[in-house]
This record gives C-alpha cells, structure tokens and sequence, in this order.
C-alpha cells in the first residue's frame, strides 16, 4: 500500500445506495466534498427535512466530518441546513443525513435524487481536556459577548444590546 500524501486521510465509506454518486470534490483544492440527496424531496417555504445521502463513513480518531451549506443552494434557493455545520463523529457509522430547511418565504424548492445539497469537511479535531478553575486568566476581549465587539450601531431595535 502506498503511503498517503499530506494533507489527507483515508476515510472508509460504506456505499448505501450504489447508483448514486460517491462524494467528490467538484475542483482541485476545494474543501468540502459534495454529498447527494438519496430522495426525491420538494422543501415548502419556512419546511425543514433530514434527507439521506446514501453514504456510511468511518472516520479515524481524532478527525470529525462538518456537513456545510452549499453556497450555490443558498444563494440561488434559500436552502441552507438548519444545524450547521452538522457534525459527523468519528464513532459514528450510520448514514449520513442533512437537516435541511427552505428559508423562502413563497417558493417550494425540488430537490431530485442525486442533486447535490451539501458539502463534506474532514477536519482533524482535538479533544479537550477541561481543567477547573477558580477564576480564568484575563484577556483583551475579556467577558463582553453577543455583538460586543461592533457591527452595524444604531440600527438595532433594542438600544440595550448595543451598550454590550
């Protein structure tokens, strides 16, 4: 077996449904690689559905997939997912399925099988090991939150927001 070149990782992928596409990266360099509707599906406006893909994955320790939006879904149709990024564990070995939603306010959108409607990241992760503490050290952002550090002021309805 030949080694693998850096900056990738072998992945075993359990095909479900062996007409469909395997997952693939659309252009050289490219991130996330597309995964496929398993069913026809037509989203209403404001309707979420779990849509399978049709693929099994068993990732190595210490990697985790993300299940991204597709920009071109986005853009053109509204579609996005409602838990993005979705994330695939490493133990995990059931099929892989995107919760997507229809954010437009009038149009149904049909999804056929085999359309594309999202992307797969492979990410190595680390695994934290949280220590207790009584106080945590200070930082230049130190405790300020939700929009604390600017954006778009005097737009807001609620004034107190701003004061964050």
């Amino acid at each position: 077996m030949s080694p693998i070149p850096v900056g990738r990782v072998e992945v075993l992928l359990h095909q479900l449904d062996p007409e469909l596409e395997l997952p693939a990266y659309a252009h050289p360099g490219d991130a996330g690689a597309d995964l496929r509707s398993r069913e026809d599906v037509v989203l209403e406006p404001g309707e979420r559905r779990l849509v399978p893909t049709g693929v099994a994955i068993a990732l190595p320790d210490g990697y985790a997939g993300f299940v991204h939006p597709r920009s071109g879904l986005a853009a053109r149709h509204g579609i996005s997912i409602v838990n993005a990024p979705g994330t695939v564990d490493a133990g995990y070995r059931g099929e892989i399925k995107v919760c997507l939603v229809n954010t437009d306010r009038s149009h149904p959108v049909r999804i056929s099988r085999g359309d594309r409607i999202a992307q797969l990241v492979i990410q190595e992760v680390a695994r934290a090991v949280f220590l207790p503490v009584a106080q945590l050290p200070d930082s230049v952002r130190g405790v300020g939150g939700h929009g604390s550090t600017g954006g778009i002021l005097g737009n807001s309805e609620h004034p107190q927001e701003q004061q964050a």
